[in-house]
């Protein structure tokens, strides 16, 4: 044996160490409980690596990313190896870490029911408890197929070997990788593998360093995502760091179940997916309706005072204008097939652009017009597939508040910061003031996915990257998130639970203007003609997206300008419903949205029924109200105030509705 010298980094601190060759990485970190895994030149590994001289290696801790990483694609072994115990006929599919959880897919004969979900938590907490070291073991491709003949799915996986991956619906990659073979055995006390996983790790050490799961739910998937494989069954699961955060979890789902946007818009009368109509596309009923047009009121005013010029543009065009913008191919899966019309091939519009570049086009243009702003509600639609759809957060049929900004190359830096701010501050107007922005760049290993000279790339990179670096809030990189034709800055905002949701968008695009697609031109000072800059923008995204953010962010609940219906009037007996007809008269001549609820129920029902479809304020009358002409002020919450003069009342509303904030 001899020395080595290692780096040891944790907790921000590097530590130059010399230890024995043989020593492994869990040696290093044996005073701190929450490294789970090592962090060696950039790639993650077992705490039973062995050093190397030289090596830099950084403690991963268990409530980290990657940390959490390891410990959900940890469990979901012990999950696999515990449905192999019960059901030893079950064949073996993938399973990784995903968001805030894991899963595992299995070929049985019978689908999983929640009763078969209890028995294999009973199992697992068993492999658990018995503390089964997760061992990684180098292997050949032969030795693989022979060792897992009987595991057909993980037999295509070697197969795979190579970087083909897997286009699974949950993103999850292929567990074999582009080199050596490996697999895991789960070992017991007595050194007898207990069970083993064709799978490239990191794993935990052992089983007992899983704090906290919980396994949620099953459904049918498809073997990697593809509707022409057979159809297994998945089991979702999560795990955390600790009970506290397992806790923590499973309480944000229970509060996520309770906003349910699909459940809250039926309960509350917003808007339905009629099947007549088609999966994806919605119809907003009248007071759905209302919040649409609030909203389209809103942003139609603010691009107006942020000097766009309104314009309008056909559902449908002839497919030709789509290979000329460049969408064609790229996203010819999402865009809805051809028809045929009069000897031509036409198809509903995806996007507005093509269509705006057209308007741009009809004339010469000068650089005194620009910045050249356009703006549209404009209805587009994407042929998303049937298992991606979800109520209105993910539709097929959408309506965008889109706008294209035509500027000279030394105007781009400004008129970007310009849409940040816009789009920043109608977050703010809406309730969304947590959030951060994150710059989407093209893929270098991926050319044939992007277009465009590597100076036209860095140019308009930059550009993007120092605006938004302006505004003070965190810049999250996403390389090979771009759009083909140039690079973007996204706003993800957090709601009232803590969820991110990708918001307003803002690209720039050096493609459409060229002379090979829209051959966009100004007529510069010096008379010269010249290619503008085009930066796409989208405040809201789409109106049905954001009213479906909006719906879970409030749980309903809108602030009083967003309100269905703001006033519900409520009288003791009938004989005071005119009263509070007439107090709706006066209020709904200020544009205030009120109503009477003059059924036949007892006030204490209709209280409940105006809480239950979340009205901002009620109006009570009773005799003596009458006579005073005043009313019973109540809140949403349950406050309220007896003998408020009409006057004010009338006033409080329209005070918290000019606010536009939460009451």
């Amino acid at each position: 044996m001899s020395d080595i010298k290692v780096v040891r980094i944790h907790a921000d601190q590097r530590a130059e160490t010399t230890v024995t060759t043989g020593t492994k990485a869990w040696e290093l970190f044996r005073d701190d409980a929450d490294v789970v895994a090592a962090r060696v030149a950039g790639s993650l590994k077992d705490l039973a690596y062995e050093l190397s001289d030289g090596d830099e290696v950084e403690g991963v801790a268990i409530d980290s990313a990657d940390g959490r990483d390891i410990l959900r694609h940890s469990t979901a072994h012990v999950m696999a190896q515990a449905v192999q115990q019960i059901w030893p006929e079950a064949r073996l599919g993938i399973g990784p870490p995903i968001d805030n959880g894991f899963y595992y897919d299995f070929d049985v004969e019978t689908p999983f029911v929640p009763e078969d979900l209890v028995k294999i938590e009973s199992a697992m907490r068993k492999i658990i408890k018995e503390n089964q070291r997760f061992e990684r073991r180098v292997t050949t491709d032969a030795e693989a197929l022979d060792e897992l003949k009987d595991e057909p799915y993980k037999i295509e996986l070697i197969g795979l070997k190579g970087g083909a991956g897997t286009a699974d619906t949950e993103g999850a990659s292929v567990e074999v990788g582009a080199g050596e073979l490996t697999i895991y055995d789960n070992i017991g006390r007595n050194g007898e593998a207990k069970w083993s996983d064709l799978c490239r790790g990191p794993h935990l050490p052992t089983t007992k360093r899983i704090p906290a799961f919980k396994l949620m739910r099953s459904a049918a998937a498809y073997w990697r995502g593809d509707e022409k494989n057979k159809q297994l069954q998945r089991i979702y699961g999560t795990a955390w760091e600790s009970k506290e955060a397992l806790d923590e979890h499973l309480h944000r789902i229970e509060e996520a179940e309770r906003r349910d946007h699909r459940k809250l818009g039926r309960e509350l009368d917003l808007f339905s997916f009629p099947d007549e109509i088609g999966s994806g596309m919605a119809v907003f009923h009248p007071r759905g309706g209302v919040i649409k047009r609030e909203m389209e009121d809103y942003v139609r005013r603010r691009h107006l005072e942020e000097g766009f010029d309104y314009v309008g543009t056909p559902h449908i065009s002839k497919d030709g204008l789509f290979h000329t913008s460049g969408h064609l191919p790229y996203y010819a899966d999402t865009m809805f097939p051809p028809m045929e019309m009069e000897h031509a091939e036409y198809r509903l519009k995806a996007m507005n652009c093509p269509m705006h570049n057209l308007i741009y086009r009809s004339r010469q243009r000068s650089y005194r017009e620009l910045p050249l702003r356009f703006f549209e509600f404009g209805s587009v639609y994407r042929y998303e597939k049937s298992g991606v759809v979800h109520g209105l957060t993910r539709v097929r049929a959408m309506t965008q508040d889109d706008s294209h900004s035509y500027v000279t190359p030394e105007q781009a830096p400004a008129e970007v910061e310009h849409l940040l701010t816009f789009v920043t501050g109608l977050l703010k107007d809406f309730g969304l003031d947590d959030y951060y922005f994150e710059l989407s760049t093209r893929d270098d290993s991926k050319p044939d996915k992007f277009i465009g000279s590597d100076d036209q790339w860095e140019t308009a990179t930059s550009v993007l990257e120092t605006a938004a670096r302006k505004f003070g809030v965190d810049l999250v990189p996403d390389p090979g998130g771009a759009a083909f034709y140039g690079p973007k800055i996204s706003v993800q905002a957090k709601d009232a639970i803590g969820r991110t949701w990708q918001m307003s968008t803002i690209q720039y695009d050096f493609n459409q203007p060229a002379v090979d697609r829209f051959d966009l031109e100004y007529v510069a000072a010096d008379g010269t003609r010249k290619q503008p800059v085009m930066i796409h923008s989208a405040k809201f995204g789409s109106i049905e997206r954001f009213i479906g953010v909006l719906v879970e962010h409030y749980a309903g609940a809108f602030p009083p300008w967003l309100a269905p219906v703001q006033v519900q009037g409520i009288p003791i007996a009938e004989r005071h419903n005119d009263y509070l007809f007439d107090i709706a008269k006066q209020m709904k001549s200020q544009g205030l949205r009120v109503e009477v609820d003059d059924s036949d129920d007892r006030m204490q029902k209709k209280i409940r029924n105006a809480q239950l479809s979340k009205v901002p304020f009620m109006l009570i009358a009773g005799d003596d109200d009458v006579e005073k002409g005043a009313v019973s002020f109540r809140y949403r919450d349950g406050r309220q105030d007896n003998g408020v003069p009409l006057a004010e009342a009338i006033e409080r509303v329209a005070a918290a509705v000019a606010s536009r904030e939460q009451v």
